[in-house]
C-alpha cells in the first residue's frame, strides 16, 4: 500500500517535505501494510504449535513487577550463546508469549532465546525513559546470570524490531558502567526496521501517547551516542515499509560506518514492515539467517 494526497490539499511541512498528514502516515505501518492483521493472527498460531513441540521457557524475574519476567527457551547444550529479543508493537503492544515462534531456530542452531517481558508505553503513562531503563535492567540481568540457565555470558547477543530496535539501538548505546558491566558484553546486534533519531517521531501522531521530552529525544536517540557503541551492528528493512524507517534505517548505517564502527546493512526487496519480522524465526529467512551468522551457527 501506498499513500496518495493531493498536493493541493497539503499543508504546512513538518519534517522534510511531509505535512502532519503524511508525517503521521511515515510512522503509522498500517499505511505500508494492508496484510498486517493477518501477519499478527499467523505469529499467534506459530507461537501455539511453537509451544506444542519445544520445550516450554524457563521464565526468571529481573525485577519486582510482574511484567518484570524473562521467557528463556533454552538450548540442550552447555554454555550456549545467548539471543536476547526486544519485541516490537509501536511501544503500546506485544508480551513475550507471542514471540514463541522463533524460538524454536535459535535452540535448533545451540543457541538460548531470551525473550524480554516489559510494561508498555501506557503502563509507563508515556514515559519512554522508564520503558527503556525496564529494557536495560533486563538485559543487565541476563548478562550477570546467563550461567544460571547454562548461557556463555562470553557470547551474548541482542536482536529486536520496529520498536525493539529501537530500544535495541538504545541498548548498545548504553553506558553500561553503571550496571557494573563492561562496555563491550553485547557481542553484536541485529535490528530490523527501526528507528534511530526520535525527532521527527516527536512530531508525529505517536506524541499523542508518548510524553517526549528534549531528554527523551536526547537520551533515546541511538544516532547521537555512536561513541558508546561496541559491537559490530546488522540493520534491516524491508522495501516494502514506510518511507521513513527505510529512511532512518539507512542513515543509521551511514552514520555507524562514517563512526569507523563495524554495521552491515540488508535490504530485503518485497518485505513489508510485518513480513520482515516474520523471518527471524527461519534459518533461510532474511532476518534468520542474519541472527544465525552473527552469532557464528549455522541452520540444523
Amino acid at each position: 500500500m501506498t499513500m496518495t494526497q493531493d498536493i493541493s490539499t497539503k499543508g504546512p511541512l513538518v519534517w522534510g517535505d511531509m505535512d502532519q498528514q503524511a508525517l503521521d502516515a511515515a510512522y503509522d505501518q498500517a499505511y505500508w501494510a494492508p496484510n498486517q492483521q493477518i501477519l499478527a493472527d499467523r505469529r499467534q498460531s506459530l507461537a501455539a504449535e511453537a509451544r506444542r513441540v519445544i520445550a516450554p521457557p524457563v521464565r526468571v524475574a529481573y525485577g519486582s513487577a510482574e511484567i518484570e519476567k524473562i521467557d528463556i527457551y533454552k538450548a540442550d547444550v552447555a554454555k550456549a550463546p545467548v539471543a536476547i529479543y526486544i519485541h516490537g508493537g509501536a511501544w503500546r503492544r506485544g508480551r513475550a508469549a507471542d514471540f514463541a515462534g522463533q524460538a524454536e531456530m535459535f535452540m535448533r542452531a545451540d543457541a538460548h532465546h531470551a525473550v524480554l517481558d516489559f510494561d508498555n508505553i501506557d503502563e509507563h503513562g508515556g514515559d519512554l525513559l522508564a520503558m527503556a531503563e525496564q529494557v536495560r535492567r533486563a538485559i543487565a540481568w541476563v548478562a550477570k546470570n546467563a550461567g544460571s540457565f547454562g548461557g556463555d555470558p562470553e557470547r551474548i547477543y541482542l536482536t529486536g524490531h520496529s520498536s525493539g530496535a529501537h530500544l535495541g539501538g538504545c541498548m548498545v548505546t548504553t553506558d553500561w558502567s553503571r550496571f557494573g558491566l563492561p562496555q563491550t558484553f553485547i557481542k553484536g546486534a541485529l535490528l530490523g526496521s527501526g528507528m534511530y533519531d526520535l525527532a521527527p517521531v516527536r512530531l508525529s501522531k505517536r506524541s499523542e501517547y508518548v510524553k517526549f521530552t528534549d531528554a527523551t529525544e536526547n537520551e533515546l536517540s541511538a544516532m547521537r551516542h555512536l561513541d558508546r557503541l561496541a559491537c559490530p551492528v546488522v540493520l534491516a528493512y524491508g522495501t516494502n515499509e514506510s518511507p521513513e524507517f527505510i529512511r532512518q534505517t539507512q542513515e543509521f548505517a551511514a552514520a555507524v560506518k562514517a563512526a569507523g564502527k563495524p554495521v552491515e546493512l540488508i535490504v530485503a526487496p518485497n518485505y513489508n514492515h510485518f513480513e520482515i519480522a516474520e523471518t527471524l524465526g527461519n534459518p533461510y529467512g532474511v532476518l534468520g539467517r542474519a541472527a544465525l551468522r552473527l552469532m557464528e551457527l549455522g541452520p540444523k
